[in-house]
């Protein structure tokens, strides 16, 4: 029964330390770069990160698994746009986030904007149940065809 219990602990610890390889950056023009150059899509996640439920629940339900961390390492470029309550963020930080939600007219958290590799917007998507499959199944839908 230990070594069961131990077993499960050490895949769990594997799981998480997949999705938490995710490189999420705050850099939207580096980030536009990278995804032109490999052929990805450019996913902006407008969260307000340590207080919207509903953003918490994205997280905790699709951006932590490793099924969306597989699909993301090949086809997106990760972009975290926050509005935190507790967290500080730089003045400069603060400036740009506040820039891209208002050029994506942001009403609400959290808001998930898909760009392709020429910047242009392709979806919006928001928090939906069913997990990675059905957030992945929606991102399929707006990816370019090759």
């Amino acid at each position: 029964m230990k070594k069961i219990a131990i077993g499960l602990l050490a895949a769990a610890a594997l799981f998480r330390v997949n999705a938490a390889d995710l490189a999420w950056t705050t850099d939207l023009p580096k980030a536009q770069a990278r995804a032109k150059e490999e052929k990805k899509m450019v996913m902006l996640d407008f969260t307000g990160s340590d207080w919207c439920g509903w953003c918490i629940k994205l997280h905790n339900e699709v951006f932590s698994k490793p099924e969306f961390a597989d699909y993301a390492k090949k086809n997106l470029v990760l972009v975290e746009v926050d509005f935190p309550r507790k967290k500080k963020l730089s003045a400069a930080q603060v400036k740009v986030n506040d820039a891209l939600q208002q050029k994506y007219k942001i009403e609400g958290y959290p808001t998930i904007i898909v760009l392709n590799g020429e910047g242009k917007k392709i979806g919006e998507l928001g928090y939906m149940p069913g997990g990675p499959k059905a957030f992945i199944a929606e991102l399929e839908k707006v990816k370019p065809k090759a």
